[in-house]
């Protein structure tokens, strides 16, 4: 009989094992096999975080001049992610059937300045906030007539009529203007036809920041600020907690904080 194949077969032998011990090898961050990364975390595509957010809601999640998407929100992901050895996909959804795209399996997380209340709680897990703001009253900076909620009795607001600021307007005895927005509300309140605004911190500290001095000041603000965060479906009970993990390491290093005042210009991250 000819050695030849013999030959041949222990060639291909040594070829293959050689080829087995180069795939078990230690695996780049993110991957499928490294222990580290992505675990038990039951990420939709192993090694990469699926974010749904919006893409049209400025400051937070919106495409910059260069068409790329930017935004609080986005950077607060992919900061998270990359703490987690994990690579970033955004999934672009609108408002209205952003919970249904998590129902459905679509992404992983939400990260869309999603408020944390009762009825979502019910029904989703929610990581640690990263965003905190208060309601405030805005008014022109000359006016001291209003230090506190009380002392909107009597006064006119602009407020948007599906707002959760409209019946905290009134339920302080304001006489309300309805307005479409923000903007309408602040062009009545600088024209002096109204008195002051209800609105939430973030959007007076991102309206002073691009628009540089308003003439506005903020008169006082809410005991209970509204609190977002990552939401997640009930059973990402080990992501929610790899998040937490996440963005406490980031605001231990200064991260969240260093992102927060970029688009703010102070922490609004606790």
């Amino acid at each position: 009989m000819s050695r030849r194949p013999l030959l041949l077969a222990a060639t291909a032998l040594a070829a293959a094992l050689t080829l087995s011990a180069c795939s078990g090898s230690a695996s780049p961050p993110g991957s499928a096999s490294a222990p580290s990364a992505d675990g038990d975390l039951g990420l939709m595509s192993a090694g990469t975080l699926t974010v749904a957010t919006e893409g049209t809601y400025r400051p937070f999640s919106y495409h910059d001049e260069s068409g790329d998407l930017v935004g609080f929100d986005v950077e607060i992901a992919e900061a998270v992610a990359d703490e987690l050895g994990l690579k970033v996909s955004f999934q672009e959804t609108q408002w209205d059937a952003i919970f249904a795209g998590l129902d459905a399996g679509r992404f992983d997380v939400i990260a869309n300045q999603v408020s944390i209340n009762p009825e979502r709680e019910e029904k989703y897990l929610f990581s640690e906030p990263y965003t905190v703001s208060p309601g405030v009253i805005v008014v022109n900076e000359d006016d001291d007539s209003i230090t506190s909620f009380a002392d909107l009795a009597g006064k006119t607001t602009a407020q948007s009529l599906t707002s959760n600021w409209y019946e905290l307007a009134q339920s302080s005895g304001a006489t309300v203007e309805a307005v479409e927005g923000w903007a309408q509300a602040v062009a009545l309140l600088q024209q002096g036809r109204v008195d002051a605004t209800i609105n939430d911190n973030l959007t007076f500290l991102d309206y002073e920041k691009s628009e540089g001095p308003t003439g506005l000041k903020i008169a006082a603000e809410t005991d209970d600020p509204g609190l977002s965060a990552f939401a997640l479906t009930k059973d990402k009970e080990a992501l929610a907690a790899a998040i937490d993990d996440a963005l406490a390491a980031l605001r231990a290093d200064g991260t969240l904080a260093k992102i927060s005042e970029k688009y703010f210009g102070e922490d609004v991250t606790q």
